[in-house]
């Protein structure tokens, strides 16, 4: 019998781009409506990652939308997940950006 570690790293994604906080991220996910299948996509900015490497890794991408920010968390190797776009890079000292939240300035970014 195969161990669960073996398990899960078969269903790991293994196409993904480097993901870090203060990346600006295109998230391409599948949504199933009655009987259609479609690709939304979500922009934004990654201001928070969690669980590393593993299966249940997450991010948190925040985007402004009407004036309202939104924020939605999404586990990286889910089979909704069809693809994850890096846009810009920008350079940060924190691993989690949740002082954007308030924060009116942009970031800098860096050559991406």
């Amino acid at each position: 019998m195969p161990s669960v570690h073996k398990l899960n790293e078969s269903k790991l994604k293994k196409d993904l781009p480097e993901i870090r906080p203060g990346y600006t991220v295109v998230v391409h996910q599948k949504i199933i409506e009655g009987e259609k299948e479609r690709i939304q996509k979500f922009e934004g900015m990654v201001i928070s990652r969690r669980g590393g490497n593993e299966l249940t890794a997450t991010i948190t991408v925040r985007k402004i939308s009407e004036g309202v920010g939104v924020e939605k968390i999404f586990p990286i190797h889910a089979p909704t997940i069809t693809k994850i776009e890096v846009t810009k890079k920008a350079r940060v000292r924190r691993a989690k950006l949740y002082y954007l939240k308030d924060y009116k300035k942009r970031l800098k970014e860096t050559a991406a």
